[in-house]
């Protein structure tokens, strides 16, 4: 996992719904910066998708910037082609950039490991990366997206966000196979 205190990694990736390039710098105003890695076919992502919605609801006109990447193969996993994850989009109701991470770059630079992954940076400086909340598909918890949401309030706060944090549960990225062979 990619140590607290690691600054942003730099991306410019386009966005699904406006072809628009989306990069780092955009959110340069933001105290706060959620980076979501998520994805439209994955049942976690699926179980919290509403929620992932309302984050993007409540926080609007807040001092936080908001991103979701998708960096699964397509090719392998065509509902996460860009025209499927811009419908994902629209029926959510997504109110943040959705961007396509067609190289699997970016996902790397952040050593993304899962869809869903939370990365919350304070001033460009991560400070969480864990789970949105304790609730699975099949557990019977509500989804409250309450981990997340307590880091994101004491960022916005001036506050230090809680050490102990919890990782992110999900499907594994759906990598690429190499060029040339296994």
């Amino acid at each position: 996992m990619v140590a607290l205190g690691t600054a942003a990694p730099d991306f410019a990736l386009p966005d699904v719904a406006t072809g628009r390039t989306v990069r780092l710098a955009d959110f340069a105003g933001h105290k706060a910066l959620l980076v979501m890695f998520i994805c439209r076919h994955c049942p976690f992502v699926v179980h919290v998708q509403d929620e992932l919605a309302r984050i993007g609801r409540d926080y609007t006109g807040r001092d936080i910037g908001i991103v979701a990447i998708s960096s699964n193969d397509a090719g392998t996993y065509p509902d996460d082609a860009p025209k499927s994850l811009a419908e994902q989009a629209r029926h959510v109701g997504f109110s943040f950039p959705y961007l396509y991470d067609e190289t699997q770059d970016v996902a790397r630079q952040y050593d993304a490991a899962c869809t869903p992954d939370f990365f919350l940076f304070d001033e460009g400086r991560l400070v969480y990366r864990g789970q949105l909340d304790d609730s699975r598909p099949g557990n019977g918890r509500p989804v409250t997206g309450r981990d997340l949401r307590d880091a994101i309030e004491a960022v916005l706060k001036g506050k230090a966000v809680s050490d102990s944090q919890i990782p992110s549960i999900g499907c594994n990225i759906k990598w690429k196979a190499p060029v040339g062979g296994v």
